[in-house]
Protein backbone atom coordinates (compact mmCIF):
# COMPACT_ATOMS: atom_id res chain seq x y z
CA UNK A 1 0.00 0.00 0.00
CA UNK A 2 1.20 3.57 -0.76
CA UNK A 3 -0.25 7.01 0.00
CA UNK A 4 0.60 8.72 -3.59
CA UNK A 5 -1.02 12.25 -2.48
CA UNK A 6 -2.82 14.41 -0.10
CA UNK A 7 -4.56 17.28 -0.51
CA UNK A 8 -6.36 18.62 2.96
CA UNK A 9 -8.60 21.51 3.45
CA UNK A 10 -8.38 21.77 7.83
CA UNK A 11 -11.47 20.65 9.63
CA UNK A 12 -13.57 20.23 6.34
CA UNK A 13 -12.42 17.87 3.98
CA UNK A 14 -9.55 15.58 2.69
CA UNK A 15 -8.56 13.73 -0.77
CA UNK A 16 -6.22 10.89 -0.21
CA UNK A 17 -5.32 9.17 -3.65
CA UNK A 18 -3.96 5.20 -2.70
CA UNK A 19 -2.69 2.63 -4.67
CA UNK A 20 -1.44 -0.70 -4.41
CA UNK A 21 1.86 -2.98 -5.27
CA UNK A 22 0.06 -5.71 -5.57
CA UNK A 23 -2.90 -6.07 -8.71
CA UNK A 24 -4.67 -8.16 -6.34
CA UNK A 25 -5.21 -5.59 -2.60
CA UNK A 26 -7.67 -2.75 -3.19
CA UNK A 27 -6.06 0.21 -1.86
CA UNK A 28 -8.90 1.46 -1.17
CA UNK A 29 -10.81 -1.31 0.60
CA UNK A 30 -7.55 -1.67 2.37
CA UNK A 31 -7.61 2.04 3.74
CA UNK A 32 -11.09 1.73 4.51
CA UNK A 33 -11.18 -1.31 6.27
CA UNK A 34 -13.88 -4.04 6.86
CA UNK A 35 -17.25 -2.08 8.03
CA UNK A 36 -15.30 1.22 7.08
CA UNK A 37 -13.41 0.56 10.84
CA UNK A 38 -10.30 1.90 9.45
CA UNK A 39 -11.68 5.19 7.97
CA UNK A 40 -13.69 5.86 11.19
CA UNK A 41 -11.32 5.81 13.50
CA UNK A 42 -9.36 8.92 11.93
CA UNK A 43 -12.27 10.51 11.19
CA UNK A 44 -12.68 10.35 14.75
CA UNK A 45 -9.48 11.53 15.32
CA UNK A 46 -10.76 14.69 13.76
CA UNK A 47 -13.64 14.93 15.92
CA UNK A 48 -15.95 13.81 13.33
CA UNK A 49 -15.43 17.32 11.73
CA UNK A 50 -13.90 16.06 8.55
CA UNK A 51 -14.82 14.05 5.52
CA UNK A 52 -12.14 12.08 4.04
CA UNK A 53 -12.26 10.58 0.60
CA UNK A 54 -10.23 8.08 -0.37
CA UNK A 55 -9.63 7.46 -4.61
CA UNK A 56 -7.19 4.86 -6.41
CA UNK A 57 -4.86 6.58 -8.11
CA UNK A 58 -3.41 6.21 -11.47
CA UNK A 59 -0.51 6.70 -13.47
CA UNK A 60 -3.65 7.68 -16.79
CA UNK A 61 -4.17 11.76 -15.88
CA UNK A 62 -7.77 11.65 -16.67
CA UNK A 63 -8.18 8.61 -15.02
CA UNK A 64 -6.93 10.17 -11.96
CA UNK A 65 -8.43 13.50 -12.38
CA UNK A 66 -11.49 11.81 -12.78
CA UNK A 67 -11.42 9.86 -9.21
CA UNK A 68 -9.82 13.00 -7.71
CA UNK A 69 -13.24 15.13 -8.30
CA UNK A 70 -14.92 12.49 -6.37
CA UNK A 71 -17.86 12.09 -5.28
CA UNK A 72 -19.38 13.78 -8.40
CA UNK A 73 -19.32 11.78 -11.27
CA UNK A 74 -17.48 12.24 -14.44
CA UNK A 75 -17.99 11.82 -17.79
CA UNK A 76 -14.50 12.68 -19.89
CA UNK A 77 -11.56 14.68 -19.10
CA UNK A 78 -9.66 15.92 -21.83
CA UNK A 79 -5.89 17.50 -21.06
CA UNK A 80 -5.21 20.91 -22.88
CA UNK A 81 -1.87 21.31 -22.09
CA UNK A 82 0.17 18.31 -20.35
CA UNK A 83 3.15 21.06 -19.82
CA UNK A 84 1.28 23.36 -18.27
CA UNK A 85 -1.30 20.91 -16.51
CA UNK A 86 -4.84 21.75 -17.82
CA UNK A 87 -7.89 20.42 -18.43
CA UNK A 88 -11.36 20.30 -18.85
CA UNK A 89 -13.57 17.93 -17.30
CA UNK A 90 -17.31 17.07 -18.61
CA UNK A 91 -19.78 16.28 -15.71
CA UNK A 92 -23.46 15.41 -15.98
CA UNK A 93 -25.70 18.47 -15.66
CA UNK A 94 -27.04 17.58 -12.29
CA UNK A 95 -23.64 16.85 -10.80
CA UNK A 96 -21.89 20.44 -11.84
CA UNK A 97 -22.50 21.99 -8.51
CA UNK A 98 -21.37 18.88 -6.95
CA UNK A 99 -18.09 19.20 -8.96
CA UNK A 100 -17.45 21.91 -7.57
CA UNK A 101 -17.98 21.52 -4.15
CA UNK A 102 -19.06 23.87 -1.35
CA UNK A 103 -17.13 27.40 -2.41
CA UNK A 104 -15.13 25.28 -5.16
CA UNK A 105 -13.87 23.14 -2.50
CA UNK A 106 -13.61 19.71 -4.39
CA UNK A 107 -12.20 21.05 -7.16
CA UNK A 108 -9.76 22.56 -5.41
CA UNK A 109 -8.67 19.69 -3.50
CA UNK A 110 -8.18 18.10 -6.75
CA UNK A 111 -5.95 20.56 -8.48
CA UNK A 112 -3.94 20.00 -5.71
CA UNK A 113 -3.76 16.09 -5.24
CA UNK A 114 -3.72 15.86 -9.09
CA UNK A 115 -1.26 18.29 -9.69
CA UNK A 116 -2.96 19.98 -12.73
CA UNK A 117 -2.65 23.88 -12.04
CA UNK A 118 -6.52 24.05 -13.81
CA UNK A 119 -9.25 22.01 -13.80
CA UNK A 120 -12.09 23.52 -16.13
CA UNK A 121 -15.51 21.93 -14.92
CA UNK A 122 -17.81 21.90 -17.34
CA UNK A 123 -21.82 20.61 -17.80
CA UNK A 124 -22.65 18.24 -20.30
CA UNK A 125 -25.41 20.17 -22.28
CA UNK A 126 -25.11 24.27 -21.99
CA UNK A 127 -28.08 25.75 -21.05
CA UNK A 128 -28.33 28.62 -24.39
CA UNK A 129 -30.68 31.33 -24.45
CA UNK A 130 -32.87 31.82 -26.97
CA UNK A 131 -32.14 34.05 -29.76
CA UNK A 132 -34.22 36.76 -30.66
CA UNK A 133 -35.13 38.37 -34.11
CA UNK A 134 -33.63 41.64 -33.97
CA UNK A 135 -34.86 44.42 -35.21
CA UNK A 136 -33.30 45.76 -38.49
CA UNK A 137 -30.27 48.38 -37.82
CA UNK A 138 -30.70 51.46 -39.39
CA UNK A 139 -29.17 52.95 -42.41
CA UNK A 140 -25.54 54.02 -42.00
CA UNK A 141 -26.02 56.88 -44.24
CA UNK A 142 -28.48 59.98 -43.52
CA UNK A 143 -31.68 59.80 -44.82
CA UNK A 144 -32.98 62.97 -47.44
CA UNK A 145 -36.00 64.39 -46.54
CA UNK A 146 -38.03 62.96 -48.75
CA UNK A 147 -37.04 59.16 -47.56
CA UNK A 148 -37.69 60.00 -44.18
CA UNK A 149 -40.99 61.48 -44.73
CA UNK A 150 -41.85 58.58 -46.40
CA UNK A 151 -40.61 56.37 -43.80
CA UNK A 152 -42.53 58.80 -41.32
CA UNK A 153 -45.90 58.09 -42.83
CA UNK A 154 -45.31 54.50 -43.30
CA UNK A 155 -44.83 53.91 -39.56
CA UNK A 156 -47.86 56.29 -39.16
CA UNK A 157 -50.19 53.74 -40.58
CA UNK A 158 -53.01 52.34 -38.70
CA UNK A 159 -51.68 54.43 -35.73
CA UNK A 160 -54.19 57.70 -36.37
CA UNK A 161 -56.85 58.52 -33.70
CA UNK A 162 -60.54 57.92 -33.94
CA UNK A 163 -62.53 61.25 -34.31
CA UNK A 164 -63.65 62.46 -31.06
CA UNK A 165 -67.88 61.77 -31.52
CA UNK A 166 -70.00 63.95 -29.79
CA UNK A 167 -72.09 62.46 -27.46
CA UNK A 168 -75.72 65.03 -26.75
CA UNK A 169 -76.80 65.66 -23.13
CA UNK A 170 -79.50 63.55 -21.74
CA UNK A 171 -80.57 62.42 -18.41
CA UNK A 172 -79.29 59.02 -19.30
CA UNK A 173 -76.00 59.27 -19.42
CA UNK A 174 -75.46 61.71 -16.51
CA UNK A 175 -74.08 64.09 -18.34
CA UNK A 176 -74.94 67.90 -18.56
CA UNK A 177 -74.42 71.04 -20.55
Amino acid sequence: MEIKAISREAGSRTKVAVWSRDPNVDAVGACIGKNNARIRAIVGEFGDLEKIDIIPYSEVPEEFIASALAPAKVLSVTILDSEEKTCTVVVPNDQLSLAIGNRGQNVKLAVKLTGYKKIDIKPEFSIEPEKTEEAPAAPAEPLDAETEASLMEESDLGMTEEPAVETPATEANGIEE
